[in-house]
Parts: structure tokens; sequence; C-alpha cells
């Protein structure tokens, strides 16, 4: 996988907020994305069960691409489920899923994103249990999984805690900031903190075209607790407990809920969650290239952009989390970079 990734002491950007940033660089994994951590895991998990076939679904593409890649190096039969709205704005992480060797399924249901792919993967699931492994990409789903996927992803803040250490002389900051949408690069990053009051917990969801409108995937702030997927989570859903569709320029991000573990970090005040709309994560990506020369993925622009929404100190240590980069998201940003106002 290439770890560890690095934690990187963005310089301009901590002089643009008056604060000290570090960025977590998922970006840098192979695959281009956290979720590398998490399938490496599962398919071991599928072999020593002796599974013979893996399936997945994904919004972005990168669960998708990282599970394919995972299939290929431990020669698995892989099938992908994904939105069909999703395999036309994320059509390169399609191609490389095709590349190795994974069949791609576009799914037309709903809204044709990231919920209807994970419905199809359930009934695929629920109708070959025998020979089949589910690798859900997310913490998500039903038990174990969502305490699966934050264990294995735990190695984010485990190396964290290592490098702050090495960086800061202490081995924790005072705030930790991820995008989460259902919620596996968040848990990752706050894994070995949860308990630790001194660490305060920022999480950036999809605001989309704002929390008031029709058109979001801010599920924490505006959502209802119901279940879906077999998880009790907040969610979108109308008072008879239909699904709300979603909504956010953002595939990955784009889940009618979040995982239980930040339903439960919402609900108790160990987290604070900012919604950041899509013009705001769009801005915030921008940033980033130009201080920094790195572009994120549409989900960690998420995160970027709350930046903005929290009044720090100067001597505070952030440590935000870029889950991923930004390759997959060209087209979307290209499509929008005539919007973007530019004071820096």
């Amino acid at each position: 996988m290439g770890r560890p990734s690095p934690l990187y002491f963005a310089k301009r950007l901590s002089e643009r907020y008056g604060t000290r940033i570090y960025l977590k660089r998922e970006d840098l994994n192979h695959t281009g994305a956290h979720k590398i951590n998490n399938s490496i895991g599962q398919i071991l998990i599928a072999k020593k069960m002796g599974k013979q076939r893996i399936i997945a679904e994904t919004g972005a593409g990168q669960h998708g691409v990282a599970t394919a890649t995972v299939c290929a190096l431990m020669n698995l039969p892989c099938t992908v489920y994904m939105g069909a709205t999703d395999v036309k704005r994320q059509h390169t992480n399609v191609e490389r899923m095709k590349m190795l060797g994974a069949e791609v399924v576009p799914v037309t249901s709903g809204n044709m994103t990231l919920k209807d792919a994970t419905n199809e993967a359930i009934r695929d699931w629920c109708c070959h249990p025998a020979e089949t492994f589910y690798i859900i990409g997310s913490t998500v789903g039903p038990h174990p999984y969502p305490d699966m996927v934050a264990r294995l992803q735990s190695i984010i803040s485990e190396e964290i805690k290592v490098q702050l250490q090495e960086k800061t002389g202490r081995d924790y900051p005072d705030y930790l900031m991820a995008c989460v949408g259902g919620g596996s690069n968040a848990a990752g990053t706050v894994y070995h903190y949860i308990d630790d009051s001194r660490v305060k917990i920022i999480l950036a969801e999809a605001g989309g075209m704002g929390v008031e409108s029709d058109k979001t995937a801010a599920s924490l702030e505006i959502g209802t607790t119901g279940i879906l997927h077999g998880s009790r989570i907040k969610l979108m859903q109308t008072d008879d407990g239909q699904i709300i569709e979603p909504y956010s320029i953002s595939a990955g991000l784009d889940y009618p809920g979040t995982g239980p573990i930040h339903c439960n970090l919402y609900e108790t005040g160990r987290a604070q969650v900012l919604p950041a709309n899509d013009d705001e994560a769009l801005r915030a990506a921008f940033l980033l290239t130009r201080l920094e020369g790195i572009i994120p993925a549409l989900e960690s622009a998420h995160a970027l952009a709350v930046l903005e929404k929290v009044k720090f100190r100067p001597d505070d240590v952030v440590v935000l989390t870029v889950s991923g980069r930004g390759d997959k998201d060209l087209d979307t940003y290209l499509s929008h970079k005539d919007e973007i106002k530019f004071d820096f």
C-alpha cells in the first residue's frame, strides 16, 4: 500500500488560516485513497473463509478500484456494483476497474448512486452467500461491517500518533478533521482518539445545494433515526420511512445516511458536524491545489472547506485527512473552474 502515508505540514494553508495544519496524505496510498486499507484486510478474511467470489459497491469508484486491485492480487473474480450516474461521472475509475479484471455492473434504480449500488450488492450477497464475500467499502451495513471497516482503517490514526510525536513532540492534535459520507476515512482518522477529550473532532458532510434545499446529503443534520442496509442510523427519510434521495457533487458522499459510529459521535456531542456545500468544496479544492500543489478528491475537499468555519488559535495543531486524490474528479473541477473566484 505504501504505508505509512505522510503527515505533511501544509505551510501556506497554515498561514492562510492562522494555525498549524497537517495533512494526512491518504491520497498517496496505492490506488489513490484510503480505501485500500480496508480492501486488503477484508480480502485476507475472505481467503481465510475459503470464499471463491468477491463483490463490492462503489460510489466515487475508489473502493471499487481498491477491491478490483486486491482481487487481481489474490486471483479472485470481482463484481463491482456502481450507480449508473456515478459510472458516467467517474468514468476513469470505471476503466481502471475493468483493466484490473473486474466486472462493473451499472445500477439503474433510484437516483443511480451509492445507495442503489449498495442495494444491488446486498441482493447479490443474499442470493449467493456460500461462495461470495461482500467487501463493504465504508462503516455502513450490518454488523460486523461498521466495526470491521473502522478497525481496518484505524491504521490512519495509529500512524498519526507516531508521526505527530516525531513532528510536534506530542502524539495528539487539538483538532482532527475528515469528510464523512458512509464514514470510513473519518472512522480511521478518529479511531485512537475517540476517548481522548483533549482532541476535538470535526466532521464535514455534504451540504449539496444547501441543507435547507431538497438537494443535500447532510444526513446527520437533517436525518432522523431509521434502518438502512442493516444499520440503525440517522438517515434522510420521509415520515413513513421511505428514503429521500440524497444529492452531492461528490459521488463518494452521495449517501442518505452515515455509519452508526459517526451517528453516535454526533448524538453524544463528541464530534462537531459541519456541512460543506458544493460550491464551498469546489473552492477549497482549488485553494489547496494553488497553495500546496495537491489536487484533492472532491470528498476530501469538503473537509478542507470547513476550515473556513472554525476559529483556530495560532498554536493549535490541526490534522486533516486528505482521503483521496483528485484525478477522478478532474472533469468536474474543469467544468466549474470559471465559477471559482480566486483571492489567493
